[in-house]
């Protein structure tokens, strides 16, 4: 077994195509691939299930992957002591954002992070949960700001702060006066979400479960897209208190609080237990902690 072949084998569990792991490994497609077979057979098990159509891990080679990541981290950790002089808030820091976090989060946290770690900027990937998990394991991004529950094996998780949710609706919406609106009252309404594969909307239709049995809930792309639709009057929306702040508001839309019991998400960092960069993890996390916003209520 060599460095070489557990390389092959995590850029193939990343791209689930042994031509893209090649290009990416620099090495010939046959190469790769005879690479990988002879790994196997020195293993005597099958890492990947290979059909014309897709590559995907058998369920040893999921832990087999996840031990080569494992592997291949420490030797790159090796590299980075020597490279930076064991100073860890030196060079990239891979980060993870769920789309309903990265915009409304990063404005504020760079410049925490410009001061205190001038020398390790931000790789920042925004996506989906179950993407960002992926990912995490996979060694892709090196941590990930995620909505709570967030229980992976091999991840450690930090609850960063909690989050009220908010309801957005048109300046000439006939709720334009109200002080508070209760949860089961947007059962009634169009209510605009982001598509089902984000947890802000599966918190969303657990905190207001009548949207769910007899409301209309449409979609969109993103936070932005469904801020615009409510000032178009096409609907109402819920969102996390930080995209409904005064920078993001605009004459054609009103924000209404939520009556007792207010729907509330934690936000919290995910790292691999075998993560080296302790140090870097910690200080994205003040930096986060140190966000002074009445959107946020941080967690000590």
């Amino acid at each position: 077994m060599t460095l070489s072949e557990l390389r092959f084998v995590v850029a193939v569990a990343k791209e689930r195509n042994f031509r893209r792991a090649s290009e990416k490994c620099y090495v010939s497609q046959p190469a790769l691939s005879l690479a990988i077979k002879k790994l196997e057979e020195d293993l005597g098990v099958t890492i990947f299930e290979r059909s014309r159509t897709d590559i995907s891990p058998t369920p040893i080679g999921e832990k087999i992957i996840e031990q080569a990541t494992r592997a291949l981290e420490e030797v790159n950790q090796i590299r980075a002591i020597a490279k930076q002089g064991n100073n860890q808030l030196s060079g990239v820091f891979r980060l993870g954002l769920i789309y309903s976090v990265g915009p409304y989060l990063l404005p504020e946290v760079i410049p925490i992070l410009r001061e205190t770690a001038p020398e390790m900027p931000l790789d920042i990937e925004e996506n989906l949960t179950a993407v960002l998990e992926t990912q995490l394991k996979n060694g892709v991004i090196d941590a990930a700001i995620i909505a709570l529950p967030f229980d992976v094996p091999g991840v450690n998780t930090l609850a960063l702060y909690d989050e009220q949710y908010v309801v957005m609706v048109p300046a000439n919406h006939h709720w334009k006066n109200r002080e508070r609106v209760s949860a089961d009252e947007l059962g009634d309404e169009n209510v605009l979400l982001l598509n089902s594969g984000h947890c802000y909307s599966h918190q969303v239709l657990e905190a207001c479960p009548d949207l769910s049995r007899k409301g209309q809930v449409l979609q969109g792309n993103s936070l932005e897209t469904i801020r615009n639709m409510v000032a178009s009057n096409l609907g109402i929306t819920v969102l996390p208190s930080s995209a409904a702040s005064e920078r993001y508001t605009n004459p054609l839309v009103k924000v209404i609080p939520f009556s007792e019991p207010v729907p509330v998400r934690r936000i919290a960092l995910g790292w691999r237990k075998s993560y080296a960069r302790e140090v870097a993890v910690n200080c994205v996390a003040e930096a986060i902690r140190a966000i002074r916003s009445d959107c946020l209520k941080m967690i000590e």
